[in-house]
């Protein structure tokens, strides 16, 4: 598969990161399918890629020629047969668990196009977890975006030792295309690039919060005060999404045996089981819009 055989691609599972690699995809030309086992979740991701549609237009991003191709260019189904057909370039956004994550790969290895690449956005995760799962080891690596997209545009580029460098190539000229900084690891890595270095600075921050040190406020104005940053590690969770950080938490707290990481995904999960999941329900640590970092006065607390 080169990348100019790339036409379709096929996004499995329509949360957070699915909806904002799909568009981003569609905003670059390509046809976008994307696929969730719960028609409720699709309904919320087509709403909420219309939701982002709209901002880009409000703030000059896109024409409104842009937007309405862009838009023209995206399915959503839960038939996984219909949405596997056409696709050669598969995303895979489901939760962080390795074994779902090789049967969801192996359901649409029998269903895709042989010759279609399989990529996983896990976070934490190793490809050569799953590599065998997926049937098509060669044609498939890690390709790891970050929220929001169009913004924080840098996607990792992780192979297994069995992806073949064609593939390698394949995803690097992919990821440019679509307006993306590629970023390959020299080996498997957990928590790729950036996201090693965010998942400490949110560790810290969460077993701050849920040994009862600090407050979460005041553990983001302690670092948006020292580092001038517009955000702090609870506002950035909030971002990320509330469960999508439970589940990669609680995994590694199961796996390690870990009791300050099981501390840390029983404070998340509280806020998890409120429905409070962060800016896609627009209540985590904060609420949305407006969160009370940005106002005047939180720095100081007044």
């Amino acid at each position: 598969m080169k990348l100019d055989d790339i036409h379709q691609v096929l996004i499995v599972g329509a949360g957070t990161m699915g909806q904002q690699i799909g568009l981003q995809c569609a905003l670059h030309g390509y046809r976008v399918v994307y696929y969730d086992i719960a028609p409720r979740q699709l309904e919320a991701a087509q709403a909420q890629v219309n939701a982002y549609v709209a901002h880009m237009l409000k703030a000059q991003r896109l024409s409104e020629a842009q937007a309405q191709a862009a838009l023209a260019r995206l399915t959503f189904t839960d038939q996984a047969a219909a949405a596997a057909a056409e696709a050669d370039l598969l995303s895979e956004s489901v939760p962080e668990d390795p074994a779902l994550k090789g049967r969801v790969l192996a359901q649409f290895n029998a269903l895709c196009p042989p010759g279609a690449l399989f990529t996983t956005n896990t976070s934490t995760l190793i490809p050569s977890m799953f590599a065998a799962a997926t049937g098509r080891p060669a044609q498939f690596a890690a390709l790891h975006f970050h929220s929001p997209v169009w913004v924080s545009n840098v996607v990792d580029v992780m192979p297994h030792a069995g992806t073949a460098p064609e593939t390698v190539e394949t995803l690097i000229a992919f990821a440019r295309r679509i307006g993306q900084i590629p970023i390959v690891l020299k080996q498997e890595s957990h928590a790729y690039v950036f996201n090693a270095l965010l998942n400490a600075l949110s560790g810290a921050a969460l077993k701050l919060a849920a040994s009862g040190v600090a407050s979460v406020e005041d553990v983001d104005r302690a670092w948006m005060g020292v580092m001038k940053t517009p955000i702090g590690p609870f506002g950035i969770l909030d971002v990320v999404g509330l469960k999508t950080a439970w589940d990669i938490t609680q995994y590694w707290a199961t796996a390690l045996g870990d009791p300050q990481l099981q501390a840390n995904a029983d404070f998340l999960k509280r806020y998890v089981d409120q429905g409070h999941l962060g800016v896609p329900t627009g209540q985590g640590f904060y609420s949305y819009p407006g969160p009370a970092f940005q106002r005047p006065g939180f720095l100081t607390g007044e």
